[in-house]
């Protein structure tokens, strides 16, 4: 990473570190994101292709998932389907390389918590991560506690 980016970076690191779900189906963005994230002190499980990271869901629990997609096309709606069928407040973030308003629409009403365009910035990533997952996490306590 570039010392701008690492500056970047700093500015806002994690108060509390997460399990991170990250589904890219770009070897260079898988890359870029999962050494930001781990930077950040996030735990990070990489995955390269949809299939992989359903099977990932399947077999962990995450605080946050990240789900790429490359085209117009919503590639990436099953996999943020799965994540929320698991857990239905599970904080899913949609990176795209094209923003498309149809496809922004579907991943809202799906329950994503937010979609964005490629590329974000570090200190971006770890403010959407804190935005989303403290109440995530406040609604499981209390769930749980219920």
């Amino acid at each position: 990473m570039t010392p701008e980016i690492l500056q970047s970076a700093s500015k806002n690191l994690p108060l509390v570190h997460r399990k991170i779900l990250l589904v890219d189906e770009s070897v260079g963005d898988l890359q870029y994101y999962t050494a930001i994230l781990r930077w950040q002190g996030h735990e990070v499980c990489s995955s390269l292709s949809y299939a992989e990271g359903w099977l990932a869901l399947d077999k962990e629990r995450f605080d946050f998932v990240i789900v790429s997609q490359g085209t117009r096309e919503f590639e990436g709606r099953a996999l943020v389907q799965h994540a929320l069928e698991i857990e239905r407040r599970l904080p899913v973030l949609v990176l795209t390389n094209c923003l498309d308003l149809g496809c922004y629409l579907e991943a809202i009403q799906l329950g994503a918590a937010d979609y964005l365009e490629k590329p974000i910035l570090p200190s971006e990533i770890a403010r959407l991560i804190e935005t989303h997952v403290r109440p995530y996490h406040i609604a499981a306590r209390a769930a749980g506690a219920a």
